[in-house]
């Protein structure tokens, strides 16, 4: 039962990720197209957001943001269908679920996420 038990988590998980993908994707297409629209056309505020470095960086900053997101998430339904999914990267502890259900995409237990944050300070 508890086979089965960890199965439907990990599967609630693997659908979770595929629709968080599927957003994300569809939101960069959107910002991508909407932003070359409005500095092809010249329409609206375009011309100045074209001109704006400062609107151009923070576009290319959640272009990067949003990346990052996505190779996390392709990382684990990587890690899903390999059946390392839930498995802390650094000390091979099992990641608990709570932690995966408010970051499903996470590698490291919250010891050793700890950790690694105290370290970069």
């Amino acid at each position: 039962r508890r086979c089965d038990m960890a199965n439907e988590f990990t599967q609630e998980m693997k659908t979770r990720l595929l629709n968080e993908r599927a957003e994300l994707i569809a939101r960069m297409h959107g910002d991508n197209a909407k932003f070359k629209t409005e500095a092809a056309t010249g329409r609206g505020d375009s011309v100045d957001l074209a001109s704006d470095e400062g609107a151009f960086k923070k576009m290319e900053a959640l272009n990067a943001m949003d990346a990052k997101r996505l190779t996390a998430i392709e990382n684990a339904l990587k890690r899903i269908s390999e059946n390392r999914y839930g498995v802390c990267l650094k000390c091979g502890k099992k990641i608990p679920e709570d932690r995966l259900r408010a970051m499903p995409s996470a590698v490291l237990c919250i010891d050793c996420k700890t950790a690694e944050e105290k370290r970069s300070r």
